[in-house]
């Protein structure tokens, strides 16, 4: 089912940033294609915090067989808000969480980092 998540970083210097990563933090990378590196991350935690403002976040979570995961989440209750749509790097929606906000499900059709 849901084998990994993707986050986003937005950046105003992305190459400065995606440098940082690569060559201050050290962490292992692919190029998923032009130079957009994707780094493996350490363990990671979540967290949900209270908001008076737009429910916003850029949170992916991927898996192996997006057809497959909907299915099995559907089956759960979760509403998905998005159809499924197709992206050179890879099969995408989006589902609804409990409190109204929205996180991306994503199947990969780039080299993945957690695979390092």
């Amino acid at each position: 089912m849901i084998n990994g998540g993707h986050v986003i970083i937005y950046s105003r210097d992305a190459e400065a940033d995606r440098a940082f990563f690569r060559d201050v933090l050290e962490y292992p990378h692919v190029d998923a294609g032009g130079g957009w590196l994707i780094f493996k991350l350490p363990p990671t935690e979540v967290a949900v915090h209270p908001t008076d403002g737009p429910e916003t976040q850029e949170l992916y979570l991927m898996c192996d067989d997006v057809d497959a995961t909907m299915t099995n989440l559907a089956a759960k209750g979760v509403e998905f808000t998005r159809p499924v749509t197709e992206a050179r790097w890879g099969r995408l929606t989006r589902l609804r969480l409990p409190g109204g906000g929205e996180v991306g499900l994503y199947e990969p059709r780039h080299e993945r980092a957690t695979d390092l």
